[in-house]
C-alpha cells in the first residue's frame, strides 16, 4: 500500500523546539496515536506486532513495515470526542489524547504520555509502541492571533499491535474515541466546512439581544473540516447525555428557542452529528497529512469566512490581493501544510531536505512525516507562520468593519425610503 512505503534510512532530525511566548507560560502536548489494521486477505501471525525496543526508531519502523501484513494493511489515527463541558473552550470538539503540561512531567513528550494514559487509558510506554517523534509545534492564540495562550506540542507513537486492547475512557475528559483510517482523511470527498457561531465573541457583554443581532447580520463564520468516516468507535456510556433522559421535556419554550436561535454547532452534544475534524486539531493533523499522497492539501484547503452573502463578497474583495499573493509565495517557496487553522492556529509548513531527497514521499512509514529536514541554521520562527493565512485576520477585520458600515448605510436608506413613502401615502 502505498501509504506505508518502506523508508530509506534517515537521520533523527526533530523539529526545533518553540518556547513560549513572553507572558505564556503554559504548554500542552498531544498524542498522535498510529495503528496498521490487517485486511481479511492478509492477517498477521500470531507472533506478528512484536517489537524490540532496543533497536533505533529507524531500525524499529524498518522491521515493521517490512511485514507482509503490514504492507497490505490500514493504517489508521486514533481521535477523541471531548466530553461536553460547560465553560470548555473545546467542549465537545474532536481531538487528539491530550493537555496540559504539568510541573511533575519530565518534557513535553512525557505530558503527552501522561494524558493518554489518563484520558483513554492507552499506554505508550510499552515494548510494542514506537515513539516516532513530533511535529511542529505551534503557539495557539485567541483573540485571532492577538494573544498567545499556550505553545500546543504534538508528538506521533504507533501502536506495532495487530488489535487495540479497549481502552479506559475518563467520563469527565471523553466522551469517545474513534479510529479513523488515512485514506478517508486524505480522500477529497469528505472535505466540508464548520460552521460557528462568532456572535458571543462580538457581543460578549450584550447578552442575548445583543448576540441575536450580530447573528441575523454576520450569519456563521466558516472553517475548512473533514468528516470523520470511523472504522470503529467505543463510547463512554457513563458520559451524561448518552442515554436521552427526561429532564430536555423541562425546559421551557424560551430555553428552548434561545437554545435553537444561539446553538452552537461546533458545541453540540449531539450523538447524531457528524463527527467533523477541524481548527486546531486538523492544524496538528495537516501537518502530518500533507506528507502523504497525493499531497493536494493546499489546493482543497479554504479560507475561513462568513456565511452571510455580502459580508462574503467583502472579505472576498479585500483579500483577492492577499490570497493571490499568498499563493505565489507559496509555489515559490516551501509547501505549507494544509494551513485548516481556525481564528486560533496556524501549521508550520516543512522544508525540503538540503540532500535533494523528497521526503515526503516516504509515506508515514518514514521519519519525513514526522521530521524537519530545512537547512540547519534556520529557526523555528523563520517558517512558523503559516504562509496562506499571512495577514489574513487583519484583513478580516478591516472587512467585518466595511460589512458594518455597509449595513448601516443600507439601513438607513431603507428607513429613509421607507419614511418617504408612508408620507406620500398619508399626505
Amino acid at each position: 500500500m502505498y501509504l506505508i512505503s518502506t523508508p530509506k534510512p534517515l537521520p533523527f532530525n526533530p523539529y526545533p523546539h518553540v518556547p513560549n511566548p513572553p507572558g505564556c507560560k503554559k504548554r500542552a502536548s498531544v498524542a498522535l496515536i498510529l495503528r496498521v489494521k490487517p485486511t481479511y486477505d492478509h492477517w498477521p501471525s500470531l507472533d506478528a506486532g512484536t517489537n524490540d525496543p532496543s533497536l533505533s526508531v529507524e531500525e524499529q519502523l524498518q522491521n515493521f513495515f517490512a511485514q507482509p501484513w503490514v504492507q497490505h494493511g490500514d493504517p489508521e489515527v486514533l481521535f477523541i470526542k471531548r466530553a461536553s463541558r460547560e465553560g470548555d473552550r473545546w467542549t465537545g470538539h474532536v481531538a487528539l489524547p491530550g493537555g496540559k503540561r504539568d510541573p511533575e512531567d519530565v518534557d513535553d513528550r512525557a505530558a503527552a504520555i501522561r494524558e493518554a494514559s489518563e484520558e483513554i487509558g492507552f499506554d505508550l510506554t510499552t515494548d510494542d509502541v514506537i515513539s516516532v517523534g513530533n511535529l511542529p509545534e505551534r503557539v495557539v492564540t485567541t483573540s485571532w492571533g492577538s494573544v498567545p495562550l499556550m505553545v500546543l506540542c504534538p508528538f506521533v507513537f504507533l501502536t506495532t499491535r495487530n488489535d487495540c486492547p479497549t481502552l479506559k475512557l475518563q467520563p469527565t475528559e471523553v466522551a469517545s474515541t474513534h479510529w479513523i483510517p488515512l485514506r478517508a482523511l486524505l480522500s477529497p470527498s469528505v472535505r466540508t466546512v464548520e460552521y460557528v457561531d462568532m456572535s458571543q465573541r462580538f457581543a460578549r457583554q450584550g447578552g442575548y439581544l445583543a448576540r441575536l443581532a450580530i447573528r441575523s447580520l454576520m450569519g456563521w463564520m466558516q472553517f475548512s473540516a473533514v468528516r470523520l468516516l470511523p472504522s470503529e468507535t467505543q463510547q463512554c456510556t457513563s458520559v451524561p447525555g448518552f442515554v436521552p433522559d427526561d429532564t430536555t421535556k423541562q425546559n421551557s419554550l424560551l430555553s428552548r428557542f434561545k437554545a435553537w436561535t444561539l446553538g452552537n454547532q461546533a458545541d453540540s452534544g449531539d450523538l447524531n452529528r457528524p463527527l467533523l475534524l477541524w481548527g486546531l486539531t486538523l492544524g496538528v493533523l495537516a501537518d502530518f497529512l500533507d506528507m502523504l499522497p497525493p499531497h493536494s492539501a493546499v489546493e482543497l484547503w479554504k479560507y475561513p469566512t462568513f456565511t452571510a452573502p455580502d459580508l462574503q463578497l467583502i472579505v472576498s474583495i479585500l483579500t483577492y490581493n492577499l490570497r493571490k499573493r499568498n499563493k505565489r509565495e507559496v509555489k515559490l517557496g516551501a509547501r505549507p501544510t494544509d494551513t485548516a487553522a481556525d481564528s486560533e492556529t496556524a501549521a508550520l509548513p516543512v522544508t525540503p531536505s538540503a540532500d535533494g531527497h523528497d521526503h515526503n514521499e516516504v509515506g508515514i512509514g518514514g521519519l519525513g512525516v514526522v521530521r524537519y529536514y530545512g537547512p540547519g541554521d534556520r529557526t523555528a520562527n523563520s517558517y512558523a507562520v503559516g504562509i496562506m493565512l499571512r495577514g489574513y485576520y487583519q484583513r478580516l477585520r478591516v472587512a467585518i468593519w466595511v460589512f458594518l458600515a455597509w449595513r448601516t448605510a443600507l439601513g438607513s436608506a431603507a428607513a429613509f425610503t421607507a419614511w418617504r413613502f408612508l408620507r406620500r401615502r398619508l399626505s
